[in-house]
């Protein structure tokens, strides 16, 4: 037997399969993310926070580039290729933009101004943990108390998936993006 992460096939223990049940699917599909989840139900209920709801005070669009900028950032194609694959049509990012999240710096010019020192803002946040004192400035000014917050809260939770997912050495889903080529 491993201590390895791996995914949990069904048929799972009636409190996984409690627990699971109020992730989401697509197109019925409970994704391999969810299913490494369920190797610890403590970690399956309160691991990682569902940010990605109706009630959050950041534009689909903005929620978008913090994620697939984050899980770039984390060599995490899992990650990065499912919220490619959903959510950047909808958030109304161009696949230059897409592709952008992965391998150009936060100034390229598909990004607008505001953009750009948001993507300088996760940088920030991933590579050092901290904003130098020009982020903070422009963070702060760029956004309101709670986008903050939620900013911060994106980048730590998708780290920790990022992790997750690579530490699982989990596969894309076939219907996921892959990253663009270097």
């Amino acid at each position: 037997m491993t201590n390895r992460l791996s995914l949990i096939e069904p048929p799972f223990e009636p409190e996984i399969d409690a627990l699971l049940a109020r992730y989401p699917r697509q197109d019925g599909y409970l994704l391999s993310l969810f299913r490494t989840f369920a190797n610890s139900k403590r970690f399956l209920s309160r691991g990682v926070p569902n940010l990605l709801d109706k009630d959050s005070p950041l534009a689909l669009r903005d929620r978008e580039i913090v994620v697939l900028r984050v899980t770039a950032h984390y060599d995490c194609e899992y990650e990065w290729g499912v919220h490619a694959a959903i959510f950047a049509r909808a958030a109304k990012l161009t696949p230059e933009q897409v592709a952008a999240t992965r391998r150009l710096a936060a100034r390229a010019p598909v990004w607008s101004e505001r953009e750009a020192r948001l993507i300088s803002a996760v940088d920030g946040f991933c590579h050092r943990g901290v904003l130098s004192d020009d982020e903070l400035d422009a963070f702060t000014e760029d956004w309101s108390k709670a986008q903050q917050l939620e900013i911060i809260a994106l980048c730590g939770t998708y780290h920790t998936i990022s992790l997750v997912a690579n530490a699982a050495r989990l596969a894309p889903e076939p219907f996921a993006s892959r990253f663009p080529p270097a």
